[in-house]
């Protein structure tokens, strides 16, 4: 499993919350485990406990998030390192499921579950993906959605740094709210310019009389 892949557990948890319309998905042992994806045997360590360290740990992401969004690369990587010292990665070289012509493994970087408990497995994996992205290509492939209100995060893996939605949904929403909005730019142009050639008519009228 290539190390890109992990950094969509940043993005997974970070988005489990919609903070602009005060909703929050991560309320249950349930949704902790959801996170996971495919990982089982790591989500089933997942407890109660464990929902409110989430949380945390969510917060610390976003902030992350944020600080890119706002063109300060030194507080996002600050903020990514204090997540990478407080939760450590233990990589291993594996083979599993992967194998070439001549059914020979073919060998990859992995991280291993952590021993402690599923946040701290987690937020390792969050960690170590996002820092792998943001190392590879850049702190300012890291976004947060411009479509109002909503504030998804979102990782930028377009050839020519283009994205700024989290999805085609928000793309098309704020490609119409930017579209109805030229609409009554351009009618309120054309009332105030028919009023003016009216007043002007009215003066010149009034003149020749």
């Amino acid at each position: 499993m290539e190390l890109a892949y992990y950094s969509d557990y940043a993005v997974r948890l970070v988005n489990s919350e919609d903070p602009a319309r005060g909703k929050d998905s991560l309320t249950s042992v349930e949704a902790v485990r959801d996170l996971f994806g495919g990982n089982s045997s790591a989500a089933r360590r997942a407890t109660d406990a464990d929902v409110t360290r989430f949380r945390s740990v969510r917060g610390r992401l976003r902030s992350v998030f944020e600080a890119a969004d706002q063109g300060d690369e030194t507080l996002a990587v600050d903020l990514l390192n204090s997540l990478l010292l407080e939760f450590p990665v233990s990589p291993q070289i594996s083979g599993h499921d992967f194998r070439d012509d001549e059914g020979r493994p073919l060998w990859h970087m992995h991280l291993a579950d952590h021993p402690s408990n599923a946040t701290a497995g987690f937020a390792a994996i969050a960690a170590m993906g996002l820092a792998f992205h943001l190392t590879e290509h850049g702190v300012d492939r890291l976004g947060l959605c411009e479509a109002a209100p909503c504030r998804n995060a979102y990782l930028d893996t377009s050839t020519n740094r283009s994205r700024r939605y989290c999805s085609d949904r928000c793309a098309t929403r704020a490609n119409v709210a930017a579209y109805r909005a030229r609409k009554r730019l351009e009618t309120d142009r054309s009332q105030k310019t028919g009023l003016a050639a009216d007043s002007a008519q009215r003066s010149t009228a009034s003149g020749e009389r």
